[in-house]
């Protein structure tokens, strides 16, 4: 046999190797170890519903017991506690009514969640990554802080659309079908898109100027994502957004605010950025 017949047959061999052990691996994933990572990484629950003291970060050992405040011109959104305190927390919840606020947005009352919980993407969710999510809560420590009820000056919707029920991801890959997925669990457009009259305008997908109020004061309005900004991503080296991403610093060296959540996003593991920066080359140009 020629080396290079040797050598193509070792490569495939490599290959289904090295596939039947990323299964393997992806089997031996426990659903707290999944949610871990996601709340950790891409999904960033804590950038709202952990408190955060002076300069932006967020408060070690105070994890998901809300007090985050947000304010824009549409309301005053106020992050709940999320430990599984009791009291004051999502303790007397059932799994299915954490999942069915985080996907449907209704609360066990019936009361509907408001924005910027972004739960027309998290209808997107996969039943195994709201589980995961689910887990993760569970292991968090309980603790006792009531806070404030947000407030909203536009008309909350009765629903965000028919229950969901099932969901199923698409395959974990670093490709841009799994980075929509990813973008969508990690509500990237809810910030990343304009806003009109508290709904998301998806008709301009990833154009910015969603505007919000700045930890501190100052008004915050979000970059272009698209194409249509020369000065952007569009620009950029897929390692660059990728750096960005997860550091909050752009190739210009401008500090991005901590509102863009990169303290969790510098978790993510290259697959999944991969994924995203090629789902972000997806996006068509769109001006707010």
């Amino acid at each position: 046999m020629r080396w290079a017949d040797r050598a193509r047959r070792l490569a495939g061999a490599l290959a289904i190797l090295g596939g039947m052990t990323a299964a393997v691996a992806a089997q031996a994933e426990t659903p707290l170890q999944r949610g871990a990572y996601l709340m950790n990484s891409v999904v960033a629950c804590g950038n709202c519903h952990t408190p955060k003291g002076p300069d932006g970060k967020a408060i070690a050992g105070q994890e998901m017991a809300g007090g985050f405040t947000i304010d824009s011109p549409v309301f005053r959104a106020v992050a709940p506690n999320i430990t599984p305190d009791k009291e004051t927390g999502i303790g007397s919840w059932s799994d299915q009514e954490i999942i069915d606020a985080i996907r449907n947005g209704r609360r066990p009352d019936g009361t509907i969640i408001g924005p910027p919980m972004p739960i027309s993407w998290y209808r997107q969710m996969s039943d195994a990554d709201a589980k995961a999510l689910v887990v993760y809560l569970r292991s968090l420590k309980p603790i006792r802080n009531a806070t404030e009820k947000s407030t909203y000056r536009i008309p909350l919707p009765p629903t965000y659309g028919p229950t969901v029920a099932r969901v199923s991801a698409p395959a974990a890959a670093p490709t841009a079908a799994y980075g929509a997925y990813l973008s969508a669990i990690g509500h990237c457009m809810e910030c990343h898109t304009p806003m009109v009259r508290g709904q998301t305008d998806l008709s301009k997908l990833g154009a910015g100027g969603f505007k919000l109020e700045a930890p501190g004061g100052g008004e915050i309005v979000t970059p272009n994502l698209t194409p249509a900004n020369r000065d952007g991503i569009a620009g950029w080296t897929d390692a660059q957004v990728a750096s960005t991403i997860r550091t909050g610093l752009t190739p210009t060296d401008r500090h991005l605010v901590r509102i863009m959540a990169f303290d969790w996003y510098q978790n993510i593991n290259d697959r999944d950025m991969t994924a995203l920066v090629a789902y972000l080359r997806t996006l068509k140009p769109a001006v707010p």
